[in-house]
């Protein structure tokens, strides 16, 4: 079992820096193909393709609100590993496209790759006491609390917010999107055990 508080500052750094890049890029790769995702990240990219606004910047406020709860339930080092996550991941968003380009990616690959890399990264930054704020720290609260898998109760919202995005989004876009968020929830299902490590 691994405890976040025994993690180095150095471990602690390395940790949240690549579940961030990780996210980042799978987040390019979302805004690229148009995709949406559950989640912060899918109520997040719904505001700003209908509405034109900033995606980073849209997932930078929408978070925000809850790292009060956060900070209320999980005490101060995860709610200032959260906001470091948060800010960080917003801004890397924001420059990641002048960075890195993209000319063609098969739906089907670009799904499993973004689904994996939320996977990922979701992992790394929560292994070190951290998360990527939002709806999140409810199902990390939910999960620590009851044992209930913090995987299947994403996968439950998600279909909530997939069966919205019906209406907003293409069909064929909205399937491949689908098959994404399959993929980042089940990763965190199989991996994201209590008895293996504790989030706090």
């Amino acid at each position: 079992m691994t405890d976040p508080h025994q993690h180095s500052l150095i471990e602690d750094a390395q940790g949240l820096a690549f579940g961030i890049c990780m996210a980042a890029v799978g987040m390019h790769i979302l805004t690229f193909m148009g995709f949406v995702a559950g989640q912060t990240t899918g109520v997040a990219a719904l505001i700003a393709y209908t509405t034109g606004w900033s995606f980073p910047l849209v997932y930078f406020g929408i978070s925000l609100p809850f790292l009060w709860l956060g900070y209320r339930r999980m005490g101060w080092r995860f709610a200032a590993k959260t906001f470091v996550a948060v800010a960080a991941l917003s801004l890397l968003t924001a420059v990641l496209p002048q960075w890195l380009s993209f000319d063609h990616i098969s739906p089907a690959f670009a799904a499993i790759l973004f689904g994996g890399l939320f996977g990922i990264a979701a992992l790394s930054v929560v292994r070190h006491g951290g998360s990527f704020g939002g709806i999140s720290i409810l199902w990390l609260i939910l999960q620590d609390r009851t044992g209930f898998q913090a995987g299947y109760a994403q996968l439950i919202f998600d279909a909530a917010l997939f069966a919205l995005s019906f209406w907003l989004i293409d069909w064929h876009v909205l399937g491949w999107s689908f098959l994404g968020a399959v993929v980042f929830n089940l990763f965190l299902a199989v991996n994201h055990r209590r008895d293996r490590y504790i989030a706090t």
